[in-house]
């Protein structure tokens, strides 16, 4: 029986007393349970509530996706499943953790480590951390599989082509949605019972998360397992999840079936996460929704829920009581102080788009000078390719481009497709072998990276790294010092921000910093990098808000990378799709997601993670730039290609779709897509 207790009830710091609960059995019908968990962690003189009174269990067979914002305890809890907390934070950590029976907080090293060997397995953000770069691949599966008759089977079943020639590899030599696969191999190679999934998907590109997502609900299906699906998008859970728990400020705010809690989600959270997330039908009027404020300091926890700071529906209860999940219905759980149908009754409309004023991308119509021209950009890098050996790589063939002043253009394709080539070489970070970039305007073009945090040095002030931009303008130290509070005001920021440094501040912070430091000076054409990829959706969305109120405001023009084409349609007058250094389809946004003229950006739609859709997958993995295919680089990969492809390297031409031409295609049959 659950219930809420107030917030004074249990000192600050404290973890809660319980009953030894190490050697109980698993309930019936469960792979994994959580009971009560609490895991605080030391740092100095603080303490950090990492997880606090957290309790859920994992069926035989599901996959269990885990939802929340950085910060919200997540993997911590993954951590706690695998019986991998550090051994000093065991003294503060109480609770039950159950895996195979076992206790995996305070078993003996032994037990939890023979429970990781025979029921558990785990797959981890970026596989090269997990990979040893100096082993081939096959030995490491190998290790895991115990023979290579069963190393090269596991690989294949995890969709690795030509897996015989592949064991032979090295991390570095495979893509990244490749050495993912590698990693999942490893991972139910023992026929575990659980797979802990910690954000598998994050550094992917849009196709081979899709991908990634498909093979996850393939092996549950074929060997098993279960799985606990981590991840901060509610939205790629929802594509193969059986049931969501949604976390908060280390708490469980609501659980239940994945339908039932995004057609009726009971706790305003929940309904944050979604209306922040953007789709290929969000409004593109209006400022992209937010969760106002961050996620509560673990040291220093709010009294009572720990959401309402940030809760449009908080009341004087939620101040002081701190709610645990209870049943709205048999199955779905809310750690909510008011009833579901309040919550629901005061949902607001995520159609109703703002006054059209108000839209961050409403900018002047782009005017007829040219910000930036690109003209017939050919890139090539000389890479190794084996002992002694070295080949061309062809990032980009024969690029045409034109941005033109006040203009936002964004730019879609998956990893190695030549995106952030061709930005680096407008912003001259790269030479083009061939061809001519033109700059409209006197100022160069300016960059966003999409690590904020290793663009900006770690040991100068951010007042410094603004202050340096300025250092040729002919102004006086107080005149420079007004200039960086300005800019820090422009993106929010206040104005003590500039004592701090990088590490201090939060994800969203730094890549504000990173913009306030690139439009300190207007520039003529901004350039982002992935600025969003890497962050929570509600981050996201205010660093959309922001970059687009910059361009309203300065006048400049925007090009912006992105994988994510529903990221695109929001930030983009026009979007340039790119396949293996080419553009392959150009036109206007709305058009080219509603009407794709290219097969490649129809597939690209079809893999963009939809709540309840089934994730498309696109045969194959793109061709290598060390050696692209003859004809049209995509036809390899095309359900539409014939003989002709095979022999036609195609350009961009204008196209008549139905009524208009507004679109410039690399493909022999537009019409038939």
């Amino acid at each position: 029986m659950t219930r809420q207790v107030s917030s004074g009830e249990e000192e600050a710091g404290a973890a809660p007393s319980h009953p030894d609960v190490s050697s109980s059995p698993a309930r019936p019908g469960t792979v994994a349970e959580v009971e009560n968990l609490a895991v605080t962690f030391r740092r100095g003189n603080r303490r950090i509530h990492a997880v606090r009174g957290v309790s859920l269990d994992i069926r035989p067979g599901e996959i269990l996706g885990l939802v929340g914002e950085s910060g919200s305890g997540k993997s911590v809890l993954g951590m706690s499943l695998l019986g991998l907390l550090p051994e000093d934070t065991l003294e503060h950590t109480s609770g039950r953790v159950a895996v195979a029976d076992k206790d995996m907080l305070h078993g003996s090293a032994d037990v939890r480590r023979r429970v990781r060997k025979e029921h558990l397995g785990s797959v981890f953000q970026d596989p090269m951390t997990s990979l040893n770069p100096t082993m081939r691949v096959g030995r490491q599966v190998i290790e895991a599989a115990g023979s290579t008759e069963e190393a090269i089977r596991l690989l294949r079943a995890v969709g690795i082509p030509d897996a015989e020639r592949r064991i032979s590899s090295f991390p570095h030599e495979l893509s990244g949605g490749l050495r993912q696969r590698v990693m999942i191999a490893m991972a139910v190679a023992g026929n575990p019972s659980l797979v802990i999934a910690d954000e598998p998907t994050t550094a992917l590109d849009v196709m081979v998360q899709s991908q990634v997502l498909t093979l996850l609900r393939s092996l549950v299906d074929e060997i098993g397992c279960s799985f606990l699906l981590i991840t901060h998008d509610l939205g790629v859970a929802a594509q193969v999840a059986d049931r969501i728990a949604v976390m908060y400020a280390g708490r469980l705010a609501e659980l239940g079936p994945t339908d039932t809690v995004l057609r009726s989600a009971a706790h305003p959270y929940s309904l944050g996460l979604m209306r922040s997330r953007l789709s290929l039908t969000s409004p593109r009027t209006g400022t992209l929704t937010t969760l106002r404020g961050e996620v509560p300091n673990p040291a220093a926890p709010p009294p009572g829920c720990p959401f309402q700071p940030r809760c449009d529906l908080a009341t004087d209860d939620c101040t002081q009581l701190l709610p645990d999940p209870v049943a709205v219905i048999p199955g779905h759980l809310s750690a909510c102080v008011l009833p579901a149908e309040v919550v629901r009754a005061r949902r607001p409309d995520p159609d109703a788009a703002e006054p059209e004023s108000t839209a961050p991308f409403a900018a002047e119509a782009p005017g007829a000078a040219s910000a930036v021209r690109v003209r017939q950009i050919r890139r090539t890098f000389r890479v190794k390719a084996g002992r002694g050996r070295r080949k061309d790589l062809q990032a980009l063939r024969e690029i045409d481009l034109d941005v033109a002043a006040g203009e936002s253009v964004a730019i879609v394709g998956e990893s190695g497709s030549g995106k952030s080539t061709l930005l680096r070489v407008m912003a001259g970070l790269e030479r083009a072998d061939h061809g001519e970039v033109a700059l409209g305007g006197s100022t160069r073009p300016q960059m966003v990276f999409q690590d904020a945090g290793a663009s900006l040095t770690p040991w100068m002030t951010v007042g410094a790294l603004i202050d340096e931009r300025l250092r040729g303008e002919g102004l006086s130290r107080a005149e420079r010092q007004e200039r960086v509070a300005a800019a820090l005001a422009q993106v929010g920021l206040p104005p003590e921000v500039a004592q701090a440094r990088s590490r201090q501040l939060s994800g969203g912070q730094r890549q504000r910093v990173a913009l306030a430091r690139a439009t300190v000076i207007p520039p003529q054409v901004l350039l982002c990098d992935e600025p969003t990829s890497a962050l929570d959706v509600s981050l996201a969305a205010g660093v959309l808000n922001l970059i687009g109120q910059l361009r309203r405001q300065l006048g400049m023009a925007v090009v912006f990378v992105t994988h994510d084409l529903s990221v695109a349609r929001i930030v983009g007058d026009r979007i340039a799709v790119m396949y293996l250094g080419n553009i392959v389809e150009l036109g206007p946004a709305e058009r080219v997601v509603s009407k794709p003229a290219h097969p490649y950006t129809k597939a690209l739609l079809s893999a963009v993670p939809e709540a309840g859709a089934a994730p498309m997958v696109l045969t194959g993995e793109p061709a290598s730039p060390l050696a692209p295919p003859s004809g049209c680089a995509f036809h390899p990969r095309c359900p539409l290609a014939d003989d002709a492809c095979a022999d036609s390297e195609l350009r961009l031409r204008p196209v008549r779709l139905r009524t208009a031409h507004d679109r410039a295609v690399a493909c022999l049959k537009p019409e038939l897509i």
